[in-house]
């Protein structure tokens, strides 16, 4: 048992849902944290961006549920299962989490495809390793090649019994591959082999649609007043 030191954000306009207020808490900075760390703490409902970890505590909302996936059970969909297909000869190399030059450009063309009028469109080279990787978590860059040429970069961190998807961006020009999809998919598969038992989706948010796809992934776990089930319809 180890005592983590944690500290409150004041409350911030919310990234996800207009009109409310967010607020988080942070592992403080100083902590020493790990994988084995990190490992307890996501199935607390934590998250990592960078080095730094946290987890929203509104004062009024909880729309923002951790989501999970057991993937012993989870089978694929009829779209996911043409996803599957359209990506047959896809190839997959896995990487360490070390800046590639090529990777920052694909990043560059996805944020300013898909969030042309956020800052990430913007991000500097140190900008852009500081927030997908880290220094302390195991973390993978897996590059998803189609006829030779890169098109998808799955940002993965492989924890004590889960993999955690933490970030993904595709070439725009491939999306009729739906490499988003296939790049979960991948994970799912990846977490089965590893003998791991699940893989950590981030936080669903249900009134926000780039948050909201995580329930086409079945069966889906949401962690609610600190209890882990599975999604009702």
């Amino acid at each position: 048992m180890i005592s983590i030191p944690l500290y409150l954000t004041p409350e911030h306009p919310c990234s996800y849902l207009d009109e409310e207020q967010a607020r988080s808490i942070f592992v403080q900075p100083a902590f020493l944290l790990s994988t084995q760390i990190y490992s307890g703490l996501i199935a607390q409902g934590f998250r990592r961006s960078g080095d730094d970890v946290y987890k929203p505590h509104c004062a009024k909302c909880a729309a923002c549920m951790p989501a999970r996936l057991a993937v012993a059970d989870f089978k694929a969909n009829r779209n996911q299962q043409r996803c599957l297909k359209k990506n047959s000869y896809t190839q997959t190399v896995i990487k360490p989490a070390v800046f590639e030059q090529a990777h920052y450009d694909l990043y560059l063309r996805y944020q300013r495809s898909r969030h042309r009028d956020g800052d990430m469109a913007h991000s500097s080279p140190d900008d852009y390793i500081h927030f997908l990787g880290s220094s302390w978590c195991n973390t993978r860059f897996v590059e998803f090649s189609i006829n030779g040429e890169l098109a998808c970069v799955a940002v993965i961190d492989l924890l004590n019994n889960a993999l955690s998807a933490v970030y993904t961006f595709f070439d725009p020009k491939f999306s009729s591959y739906s490499p988003g999809v296939y790049g979960v998919l991948w994970q799912i598969e990846q977490a089965k082999r590893l003998k791991l038992d699940f893989l950590y989706l981030g936080f669903w948010i249900k009134n926000c649609t780039k948050m909201a796809y995580k329930s086409h992934y079945q069966p889906l776990q949401l962690l609610q007043e600190n209890v882990w089930s599975e999604m009702q319809d």
